[in-house]
């Protein structure tokens, strides 16, 4: 298992807009679909990769609470499926559905979204504020597969509260950490993760 660390995009960055397919509904999602949030998470993750494995039943707690509140969730992933058919859409629909998802989790097939995100590893967290400016960049709790540490998403649970308070963004945001992103041959892309 290498582990990667988020790239800590700047905060206060514009979300960039998306359109995407769900495989399991067969719709198309957008960035504007969710205007009327207080708040969107969008986490890139995947099927496959151990430390989304890890932390998926939280963080499906962690939109359903959050959703009563305002802010909405969406799952993005990006990873090549023809290298990781774990990861493929038909797949996707199956673990979605198995896990019962809150949220849409959208394929990014040509990985266009990861990179106008900046995304670098499974899972990689961004939540932004209700003008969709980037609010919180980092990891979803301390837990890890292997480490004693509980499952709770204090981390996004603290910067998430301090958005709907209406207070600044939490001075101190760790990286989250987990599986690189699985690029296309050729199509990796410029940035450096930390």
């Amino acid at each position: 298992m290498s582990l990667t660390p988020s790239t800590m995009l700047e905060l206060g960055t514009p979300a960039p807009k998306f359109a995407l397919p769900e495989p399991l509904t067969g719709n198309t999602v957008r960035l504007a679909d969710f205007a009327d949030a207080r708040g969107l998470l969008v986490v890139f993750m995947c099927n496959h990769c151990p430390f989304v494995k890890h932390i998926r039943r939280g963080l499906v707690a962690w939109a359903q609470d959050y959703e009563h509140r305002g802010i909405a969730t969406v799952a993005i992933n990006s990873n090549d499926a023809a290298s990781h058919p774990d990861d493929a859409p038909e797949r996707m629909a199956e673990d979605a559905s198995e896990l019962g998802y809150p949220f849409p989790y959208l394929y990014d097939a040509d990985q266009s979204v990861a990179k106008a995100y900046r995304a670098a590893c499974t899972p990689d967290f961004f939540l932004f504020d209700g003008e969709r400016r980037l609010f919180y960049r980092g990891q979803f709790d301390a837990s890890r597969p292997g480490n004693d540490e509980p499952v709770t998403g204090k981390d996004l649970r603290a910067a998430a509260d301090a958005l709907l308070a209406g207070q600044t963004p939490p001075a101190e945001q760790r990286p989250s950490m987990g599986c690189n992103i699985k690029w296309k041959p050729g199509n990796e892309p410029g940035y450096k993760s930390l």
